[in-house]
């Protein structure tokens, strides 16, 4: 049973693990792959930030952090960033925490959420925002340097979290 809940200290390992293995990847987030272990968990977990990890058997498969994703006038839009570890792909974990976070999204009082850098190689990834309901309302064109396909576009996704939706 996967079982989601907010990140503690003790998580502190395993994120950090799941983070470099992702980001050294260098196929989905526009991190330096050189990004020391204290400026990754001060990003994933830092200050202003609701950060959650997905567990199952005692083993941390995923974490995901919501965010405002401007201040003052835009804060009412949600910023998440999702990871995955490479031995939970496929087991719906990013499912789990997507319809989770869009559940807290709403609790925290967002009435919206916006993912800003969604490379468009990362189609299993686009597949499940639309399936959520999230659009792609702009395109970056080139803004990402993949190391397989070279320079390829990034999508910024948005949807609304109220019933009805924003006018």
């Amino acid at each position: 049973m996967l079982r989601i809940r907010p990140a503690t200290e003790a998580d502190n390992h395993a994120i950090w693990e799941m983070f470099h293995e992702v980001v050294s990847a260098g196929e989905t987030f526009a991190f330096d792959p050189q990004m020391s272990r204290e400026d990754a968990l001060a990003f994933w977990c830092g200050a202003g930030k609701h950060t959650y990890v997905a567990e199952k058997d005692g083993r941390i498969s995923g974490s995901y952090y919501l965010t405002p994703n401007q201040q003052g006038g835009g804060a009412h839009v949600a910023n998440a960033g999702y990871m995955v570890s490479s031995s939970a792909r496929g087991h719906h974990v990013g499912r789990a925490m997507c319809e989770h976070s869009l559940a807290e999204a709403r609790r925290l009082g967002f009435r919206a959420m916006q993912f800003n850098f969604v490379v468009s190689t990362n189609e299993s990834a686009i597949h499940l925002w639309k399936e959520f309901g999230f659009e792609v309302v702009g395109t970056l064109p080139r803004a990402f340097r993949h190391p397989q396909k070279g320079y390829v576009d990034v999508y910024v996704m948005f949807r609304s979290l109220e019933t009805p939706p924003l006018d």
